[in-house]
């Protein structure tokens, strides 16, 4: 009988342990607007360090990707994911930073639940079936008051043509950047670069049987300059919401908490 005991409390105390333990699990990290695959230079060995698989990627038009910017559309950015993911032989966590969270969408929808194990929105847009990034950021969007001029927003600086926009050194500084150390702002510079309009106009097409069905989490920045994404989360069914007391850019300012908090998904 005392065998029988010792060894349920062993089995008890071996399942407590093992279920601490965060399980492997494959990353695909989608960069935002006007960034790439360097954004994640910090995180990647972090979370490759606690065992699971990272798959970073440059976007169409993005990074070292030699597609014409004004040529890429939300649709090739999709395909991309969706090409990367169906490339392992896992399911996948996808997450989203930024503008990122309208890509993964997307290629969520794309995917369906069996191929996509959880969906995280880092600081990100999280639309409803129809929305485009412009939507999502309009339905939050507080006028100034009369006779005040309205902030100028980070796709204000379009390009003569139209098809894309670029960052001046005051928003990468003060709004994106903004508790960043000089050396991390520098280096951002010297990769930056234009971003499609399209990715920001397209809205997504979302199911209940498929983008609905994969658990969301979010991840909110609560001391980022560039918009107010308080309200976001409440755009899906999150099936919890972080904070990180960072700026826009956590995988630059605080990694080890932004990976702390994707071991633990």
């Amino acid at each position: 009988m005392k065998e029988i005991l010792l060894l349920l409390l062993l089995s008890l105390i071996w399942g407590i342990a093992h279920s601490s333990v965060a399980q492997p699990k494959t990353f695909l990290l989608v960069h935002p607007a006007w960034h790439g695959a360097w954004c994640w230079q910090k995180v990647v060995p972090l979370l490759e360090a606690k065992g699971h698989k990272v798959v970073v990627f440059d976007l169409p038009g993005h990074g070292k990707d030699q597609t014409p910017p004004e040529q890429v559309t939300l649709q090739d950015c999709v395909r991309k994911v969706v090409g990367m993911a169906k490339a392992q032989p896992e399911a996948v966590v996808l997450v989203g930073h930024s503008s990122g969270g309208i890509v993964i969408s997307q290629a969520a929808e794309l995917l369906g639940p069996q191929k996509v194990a959880k969906l995280v929105y880092l600081d990100a847009f999280l639309p409803k079936n129809g929305e485009s990034l412009i939507a999502v950021v309009q339905k939050s969007f507080i006028p100034p008051p009369p006779g005040v001029e309205p902030a100028p927003t980070l796709a204000s600086n379009v390009s003569p043509g139209g098809k894309t926009c670029t960052l001046t050194d005051q928003m990468i500084e003060e709004l994106l950047y903004n508790d960043c150390s000089a050396a991390d702002i520098a280096f951002a510079k010297a990769h930056l670069g234009p971003e499609p309009m399209t990715t920001f106009i397209t809205p997504v097409q979302l199911t209940e049987a498929r983008f609905e069905a994969i658990p969301k989490y979010y991840i909110l920045c609560t001391e980022a300059k560039d918009f107010d994404k308080r309200d976001i989360p409440g755009n899906g069914h999150c099936q919890k919401v972080y904070t990180l007391p960072s700026g826009h850019m956590p995988f630059f300012s605080m990694p080890e908490r932004l990976v702390a908090i994707l071991n633990e998904l």
